[in-house]
C-alpha cells in the first residue's frame, strides 16, 4: 500500500515534468487516424463510442483503442488490451508492449476519453506523439489542444460536438 503511494508520486512527478514541455501540435484537416484513451473504470461503452466515430466516416481500422481500469485481473480476459497501475514502472515508462506502441504512434487525433485525473491516464496523454488532442473540460487544460464540455455517459454528444468542431477547421 505504502509502496503504491510512492510510485504514484514519482508518476505525478514525471507528469508534471511533460506538462512543462510545450508541444506544437498542428492539426491536420484531414483526420484519419484516432487513438482513444478510455478509462474504463468509469465508463462500459467504448464499443458505442467507437460505432459512433465510424458513423462520422472514420475506418474502424484506423482508430486504435486502449483502455485503463483501476482494478486489473490478470486472470480475466479483456475484449481490447487493457492496462492499469501495474503496467506502469516507478519511472513512468510502461512495462506493455501495446501502451508504449499506442503512446508511440502519431495519430492525427488522440481522444482523452476520461474526466476525472488520473496520473497514469493523464501521463499516457501527455506522452502521446499524437499530433492533435482532445479530451474533457474537466481535465487539465495543458493536456490537450481542445476540451469538450460534456458528461463522460454521453458519448454521442461528445463525438457529434467533436466532429461540428473539426468541419469548422477545414
Amino acid at each position: 500500500m505504502f509502496l503504491n503511494y510512492i510510485k504514484e508520486f514519482f508518476v505525478k512527478k514525471s507528469l508534471k515534468n511533460n506538462l512543462h514541455i510545450v508541444k506544437n501540435e498542428v492539426f491536420t484537416s484531414n483526420v484519419q487516424t484516432i487513438g482513444l484513451l478510455i478509462d474504463e473504470s468509469k465508463f462500459s461503452h467504448s464499443k458505442e463510442l467507437a460505432k459512433e466515430l465510424v458513423l462520422h466516416g472514420i475506418a474502424s481500422e484506423n482508430i486504435k483503442i486502449v483502455a485503463y481500469r483501476d482494478k486489473f485481473d490478470k486472470k480475466k480476459e479483456y475484449s481490447r488490451l487493457t492496462f492499469g497501475e501495474k503496467h506502469i514502472t516507478w519511472r513512468a515508462e510502461s512495462t506493455e508492449e501495446f501502451l508504449t506502441e499506442f503512446i508511440e504512434t502519431e495519430f492525427d487525433l488522440l481522444i482523452s476519453y476520461y474526466e476525472i485525473e488520473k496520473p497514469i491516464l493523464m501521463l499516457t496523454t501527455a506522452k502521446s506523439k499524437a499530433k492533435f488532442k482532445v479530451g474533457f473540460s474537466s481535465v487539465d487544460k495543458r493536456l490537450n489542444r481542445w476540451m469538450i464540455d460534456t458528461e463522460m455517459g454521453n458519448y454521442k454528444l461528445f463525438v457529434s460536438e467533436l466532429f461540428k468542431y473539426l468541419k469548422s477547421i477545414k
